[in-house]
């Protein structure tokens, strides 16, 4: 991968892990997890309890791991899963406009995910840096 690739890679990874390292956050430390259950709780979310932990530590976790580069393709499948459930619990029946709470954002993020998932992590990435070493290991 060229080092505009790898780079704009980083970029992209350092931007979406931080947006989920902060919602991650918020769940667990300014809200806290039981005000985050009860919030899913009233929103009708299937089981609130696993799915308030479930989207707390994903997203926290997740970015995290996004801005290290580790297990990329399947931190963004995971994100993906708790971004449609985002989705279809909290934003569908507020519309599209993100102003008005619709899916507008989450979606966006999806499409992120789906670009980010699918790129090489190149020089910039644990995985990257690990595929390389085998690469020469096996050389």
């Amino acid at each position: 991968m060229g080092a505009s690739r790898s780079l704009t890679s980083l970029i992209a990874r350092v931007i979406l892990g931080i947006i989920f390292i902060m919602h991650g956050w918020q769940k667990l430390h300014t809200n806290g997890i039981a005000a985050t259950q009860k919030g899913f709780a009233a929103m009708d979310a299937p089981f609130p309890e696993f799915s308030a932990h479930y989207a707390t530590w994903v997203e926290f976790v997740g970015g995290i791991l996004l801005i290290l580069g580790v297990l990329v393709p399947l931190v963004s499948i995971l994100l993906i899963i708790d971004m449609i459930g985002a989705i279809f619990v909290a934003h569908v029946d507020k519309g599209f406009w993100n102003y008005d709470g619709g899916y507008e954002f989450p979606l966006a993020l999806i499409a992120a995910l789906i670009a980010v998932g699918l790129v090489n992590t190149g020089r910039t990435g644990v995985d990257g840096y690990v595929m390389s070493r085998r690469g020469r290991a096996n050389t």
